[in-house]
């Protein structure tokens, strides 16, 4: 038998309305009361009844993720996440790819309740002006003016560098970085590299790290060919995404190189085919289970309360050293 909003308050110890407000997301409960509530949720598998929601509230019960074209190295992780994050508050969610220029409406006339952005970008700024509920997931937008689950790119960036130089690397590379931004400022991911540099007395090279449009195993193949094919070849190289440094990886055999003894790489987003690798990946890990868990609280709580101040949450990420970086020297 199913279990209910009851079963689910007499196992946290709270009132039926209060389960609802944590199903339905809205944000005045307590952290301590949401935890419990979620737990016994998770506990008696409790689901909310889609379409009894529907009728009440005259809300589709589905949220859209929207994917940039670009690869994204963690998508499919993240998209797994959403899905069992939202199933958990009831809802279904669609998964679409952003188109590159979307049309005026779109937004206005999607079929769902709220939608997850990917990645900044024109359809966040559509779907914002349009008043529909939007949570950007991954990327920031300073300008834009709604609820933002981030990854560090800076400190991702920093900390993949500097791990890098703890192995003894001293030349280091960096390929994959997306062209500045307004007025020329370097994006996060490029000014965590240089921070790093910095860190370790070292002047960072004015032709690093080399733009990259796409984060594709062959970009990162032929941009890592063009670094080791100049005068002062490389001893490390940081990518801003695992299939780069894959496509890296495999110039660097072609170019009669060993991994890691003449040269180390290390990419972002520990993508499954990394860990299977030879030799493995060194990575920079991000929490997509958090980031999906706080971007649909974050949505579900925008549904029910539209006017709540916005929200910018940063995602933890982790360094995981494998074999193609070596044991540190330091």
């Amino acid at each position: 038998m199913a279990s209910t909003l009851k079963d689910v308050a007499g196992l946290a110890g709270v009132s039926v309305k209060t389960v609802s407000n944590v199903v339905n997301g809205y944000p005045h409960v307590s952290a301590d009361v949401r935890h419990r509530v979620e737990a016994a949720i998770a506990q008696l598998r409790y689901r909310p009844n889609a379409f009894a929601r529907t009728l009440r509230t005259g809300r589709t019960g589905v949220l859209a993720l929207v994917l940039p074209d670009a690869d994204l190295p963690y998508a499919d992780d993240l998209a797994r996440e959403v899905v069992h994050a939202a199933g958990r508050r009831g809802y279904r969610v669609v998964i679409e790819h952003e188109r590159a220029s979307p049309g005026p409406d779109e937004g206005r006339s999607m079929p769902v309740d709220g939608v997850l952005v990917g990645a900044p970008g024109d359809l966040a700024q559509t779907l914002t002006a349009a008043g529909r509920p939007v949570v950007l997931v991954g990327g920031a937008a300073h300008d834009l003016r709604c609820d933002q689950i981030r990854v560090d790119v800076a400190g991702a960036a920093e900390d993949a560098t500097a791990h890098l130089l703890r192995t003894g690397r001293r030349r280091i590379a960096a390929i994959g970085a997306y062209p500045p931004g307004s007025a020329g400022v370097p994006q996060p991911g490029t000014a965590g590299y240089h921070r790093a540099l910095r860190a370790a007395g070292l002047t960072p090279v004015p032709t690093h790290p080399l733009p990259g449009r796409h984060h594709r195993r062959a970009d990162g193949y032929h941009a890592a060919r063009e670094v080791f094919a100049g005068p002062d070849r490389p001893d490390g190289i940081f990518c801003f995404s695992d299939p780069l440094a894959i496509g890296a990886m495999r110039a660097a055999f072609d170019a009669g190189l060993r991994v890691p003894v003449d040269v180390a790489v290390i990419g972002v987003g520990d993508i499954e085919e990394g860990r299977y690798s030879r030799p493995t990946l060194s990575t920079v890990a991000v929490d997509t289970g958090f980031l999906a868990r706080e971007a649909v609280a974050r949505l579900a709580a925008r549904i029910g309360e539209p006017d709540a101040a916005t929200a910018e949450i940063v995602a933890p990420h982790t360094v995981l050293p494998r074999e193609n970086t070596g044991v540190p020297t330091r």
